[in-house]
């Protein structure tokens, strides 16, 4: 990679005024010469950081054979990948659909399969669950902003309260509820839905939602509630998947196994478009032209997907993920002590996000976009939660983040909540 520019005068470095030229591992330059270390990780989706260089030659090495194939064949690297995704994933999850190019599509897909598999329509999704962004994934996401600018949607979601314990919809404790939050699902279906409800789609850790993280036993009441009323539970696992956790998925981490699973931004490694439906044998032999787009399966993405997931799956990788992560995880806990803005704090290996609130213990939302531009004046890229609207910053470095940079990283977000009013 060539050397970062020179640094400037910046001064009067404003939030969105940064151009980035440049990036390697965990850190990226823009063209006034700023470094920054990029804690959303380009958009949740650089695994390994910018210009990983073993995922870059792979895909150099793929350009040399062969760049593009019809879905119509089959390549090596496309076989490859899917050959390694069954053996990665929870042992029931044996066919993979590879025919989409991005997260939105892949849950679209995952949600056809369902609605195919079972023969009924309606979708079950969290409040703040985030489908996709395609008009039929943005109907079903839990957002209404997502909806509002729209004049048509497509009808056929139940929203339903999270398993958010920190602001809990119910006022229950964790330890006491009896996972209301699952118990109660039972009244949408019977008073909000059609009555013909083929799946449940969530995201284990939420990720524009709030970096959620469901108690102990949640996703495993879920299943079983979702098998007694024959319906499918789909786990999103876009950002969670491949080590994001600390575990190779999420579905490990909590050690439940979804009957499909949708993944797709760290896949690739660096930033190549992919994504992938796994899904139980008895999903399989629908017509494939039911789902496929020109761009799902592309054979230079697939190249960089099994780089990756060799990468990922060598010794001490996941251990760096989760010693990096209880460093970072941490060292900003210890900052609520010191900072009342700070309302809590929670993460699994790499995915982390700090609820901002105000003196009453409502959303501080001002403050969440106050301290996400300081913190850019500070050189760490991070993201505020919801699109934006939400109160909680969200941390996603690069699996590749050593302990050091986990140490600076919460350096400079202590110094960055420091600089608040």
């Amino acid at each position: 990679m060539a050397d970062p520019p020179a640094p400037q005068d910046v001064a009067q470095y404003q939030l969105g005024d940064a151009m980035l030229v440049g990036g390697s591992g965990v850190r990226a330059w823009d063209s006034a010469g700023r470094e920054y270390l990029d804690c959303v990780s380009g958009t949740f989706n650089l695994l390994l950081g910018h210009n990983h260089p073993e995922v870059m030659a792979a895909v150099r090495e793929q350009t040399e054979r062969l760049v593009f194939a019809s879905s119509s064949f089959q390549t090596e690297p496309t076989n490859e990948v899917m050959r390694e995704l069954v053996r990665i994933s929870p042992e029931n999850l044996t066919r993979v659909n590879l025919r989409s190019s991005g997260g939105s599509t892949a849950n679209e897909g995952a949600i056809k399969i369902a609605q195919h598999h079972t023969g009924k329509r309606d979708v079950i999704v969290p409040f703040r669950g985030q489908v996709g962004q395609t008009l039929a994934a943005a109907s079903l996401s839990g957002s209404s902003r997502m909806r509002a600018p729209f004049p048509y949607r497509f009808p056929g979601s139940v929203h339903v309260p999270e398993p958010y314990c920190y602001r809990c919809f119910y006022r229950q404790r964790p330890e006491t509820c009896g996972f209301w939050c699952v118990a109660r699902i039972e009244d949408f279906i019977d008073y909000a839905s059609s009555g013909s409800v083929a799946c449940l789609i969530i995201e284990p850790v939420s990720g524009v939602g709030g970096n959620v993280i469901p108690p102990p036993g949640y996703l495993a009441e879920l299943k079983a509630f979702c098998e007694e009323r024959d319906i499918l539970l789909i786990f999103d696992e876009i950002q969670t998947a491949f080590g994001r956790t600390g575990q190779m998925f999420a579905a490990d981490t909590f050690g439940v196994s979804p009957h499909i699973m949708t993944v797709s931004k760290g896949l690739t490694g660096s930033g190549l478009p992919l994504a992938a439906i796994l899904t139980e044998e008895r999903m399989s032999g629908w017509d494939r032209s039911l789902h496929g787009f020109t761009y799902g399966g592309h054979t230079l993405s697939a190249a960089a997907a099994v780089k990756t997931l060799e990468i990922v799956g060598r010794p001490g990788f996941l251990e760096n993920v989760r010693a990096s992560g209880a460093v970072l995880l941490d060292r900003l806990l210890a900052l609520r002590a010191d900072h009342p803005v700070v309302g809590d704090v929670r993460g699994l290996g790499l995915m982390l996000g700090v609820e901002l609130v105000t003196p009453d213990g409502g959303k501080g939302v001002a403050a969440a976009h106050a301290l996400n531009r300081e913190l850019h004046r500070q050189g760490v890229l991070t993201r505020v939660s919801e699109h934006g609207l939400g109160n909680v910053i969200e941390l996603r470095p690069p699996l590749v983040l050593s302990p050091a940079d986990a140490h600076l990283v919460a350096d400079r977000f202590g110094t960055a909540l420091d600089e608040l009013p």
